[in-house]
């Protein structure tokens, strides 16, 4: 007697299926709980991915990423010290950065709570070294892809941010 093997099939496919979701929720989840819901909204962006992919290939390198984050630290330092204060730091407008960035980034990032967040020793400043490697932590944690690793693509940014919506 022959039995069909469709039902298994499609349970397997199923159970594939649940744990990719499963996957990409959870990295999600990590990017709520590392980040405001601000900042990461501010992440799902077409237009900031462009601003970012300074080769304009569609992905954004580690190295893009970084540089752009460089710029980003120093238009917040005003004062050129390499530490950011409160003042410096929290801008609900997004202030000058929302022209380089985009608004919504901006205004993400420029808030008390993402400022805790990056201040890694709790002196309330954000110093050059934190601020980096806060956001070397955030790509790292968007670089889900396994097909090209070390790279970020519209998926990886949409949803490892916790979403689909393009601005």
């Amino acid at each position: 007697m022959q039995t069909s093997r469709a039902p298994l099939r499609s349970l397997v496919a199923a159970t594939v299926v649940a744990f990719s979701l499963i996957h990409v929720a959870a990295a999600a989840d990590d990017m709520g709980s590392f980040a405001t819901g601000g900042y990461a909204q501010g992440l799902r962006s077409t237009q900031l991915m462009h601003k970012i992919d300074a080769n304009g290939d569609g992905m954004i390198s580690k190295d893009e990423w970084l540089a752009f984050q460089e710029k980003v630290f120093s238009m917040l330092d005003k004062k050129k010290t390499g530490l950011l204060d409160a003042r410096e730091f929290i801008a609900p407008s997004g202030g000058t950065l929302a022209t380089f960035a985009t608004g919504g980034y901006a205004r993400g990032l420029r808030t008390a709570q993402m400022m805790h967040k990056i201040d890694a020793d709790g002196d309330g400043t954000v110093s050059h070294d934190e601020f980096i490697a806060y956001q070397t932590k955030v790509f790292d944690m968007m670089d889900t892809s396994t097909t090209h690793k070390g790279m970020l693509g519209k998926s990886e940014i949409m949803f490892a941010t916790g979403g689909g919506a393009t601005h």
